[in-house]
């Protein structure tokens, strides 16, 4: 059995290639999950860290995709959790009423993915365990802790949070995949995830090996995510995207001590902030200076001047604002000729 008629089996709704939303935490709501299940594809809500509203979103998509039940019992969306500073005592009840077919853990050690997994499966059986590592030691070491049922496979060009270093999923996703044939571990499906926004990456990564593909950024331009109208109009209009984004810490610090893991960074739209602390400015003054305007009633802030528009390196391709369904059919169908064809084909025939 190949790895995405692995995946067909509890995703029978879906369609291939497999075309997955990224849980972007507060954007990826009940209203996106729901749009691109819809459309063949696999939704993901974002991680809320408040109890009430992901129960809240979960319900939502529960009552509106009810006609796709799935005989296991699961409901067909996901849910995207950050393990790290998140007991999962607190989630459980949860994953037990609602039963999503996927749970999607990242940011979290190898151990915390492997307690998340064991207690997940206790309570909800059905419900699958996909892990996002960034590196290929990160892969090897959670498919040997915790047998997950799909690596997501994040690589360093993605939008959002991530690992500082790594590679891109062009030289990630072979490695990953060499690396567990050799320690018996093949059986693994690979999800493939950054820099992807349409159907020409979306083909490469099935060449690579990618059982599905998640896309972010490009999701960030539908009518279904939940964004201020202006970060959205800020993605549609970037172009160079390896220029106009950066991989930074500043992003999480510039309103005072980041909680993230020294393991992670995140990629942004540069903005003024970024390029303060490039030119040498300490980190504490940029932060004085985001309080100093903040007192002065600049509530809304210029995106341009410290606003953290997460995104990733595929906003140069991106070049209108869509729903979610159109963007998903356009994507798959996309895909789905080229690999037909076998070739690259013109970017516009």
């Amino acid at each position: 059995m190949t790895h995405i008629q692995q995946i067909k089996q509890y995703l029978p709704w879906a369609q291939t290639p497999l075309i997955i939303n990224a849980p972007m935490s507060g954007a990826a709501t009940s209203k996106l999950a729901v749009a691109v299940t819809r459309a063949g594809g696999l939704g993901h809500i974002g991680f809320l860290d408040d109890k009430k509203m992901l129960s809240r979103e979960l319900e939502n998509a529960k009552r509106q995709l009810c006609d796709l039940a799935v005989s296991s019992g699961t409901f067909p969306t996901g849910a995207g959790v950050i393990v790290f500073g998140s007991p999962v005592s607190h989630w459980l009840s949860l994953f037990a009423a609602y039963k999503p077919a996927v749970v999607w853990l990242c940011f979290g050690t190898s151990r915390e993915f492997q307690e998340w997994t064991k207690v997940t499966r206790r309570v909800s059986p059905d419900t699958k365990i996909w892990v996002q590592v960034g590196s290929v030691a990160a892969a090897l070491d959670t498919a040997r802790t915790c047998q997950p049922d799909a690596l997501i496979l994040q690589g360093n060009v993605a939008g959002g949070h991530g690992h500082a270093s790594g590679a891109s999923i062009i030289s990630l996703l072979p490695e990953v995949s060499d690396v567990l044939c050799e320690h018996r571990m093949s059986r693994i499906p690979l999800i493939a995830a950054g820099g992807i926004v349409e159907g020409r990456g979306v083909a490469a990564a099935i060449m690579l090996g990618a059982a599905g593909v998640v896309m972010g950024t490009r999701f960030l331009a539908a009518e279904e995510t939940s964004l201020p109208h202006e970060y959205r109009e800020a993605i549609i209009n970037a172009v160079d995207g390896g220029v106009s984004t950066v991989r930074s810490r500043v992003f999480d610090g510039i309103s005072g001590p980041s909680p993230w893991p020294e393991l992670y960074d995140g990629r942004c739209l540069r903005n003024a902030s970024y390029d303060d602390v490039a030119a040498g400015i300490p980190m504490q003054e940029d932060v004085r200076r985001f309080y100093l305007r903040l007192r002065k009633g600049q509530e809304e802030l210029d995106i341009k001047d410290s606003g953290s528009v997460w995104a990733g390196t595929g906003v140069g391709l991106m070049k209108k604002i869509e729903d979610a369904a159109s963007i998903v059919n356009q994507v798959r169908l996309e895909a789905a000729r080229r690999l037909e064809n076998g070739t690259s084909l013109d970017a516009h025939v």
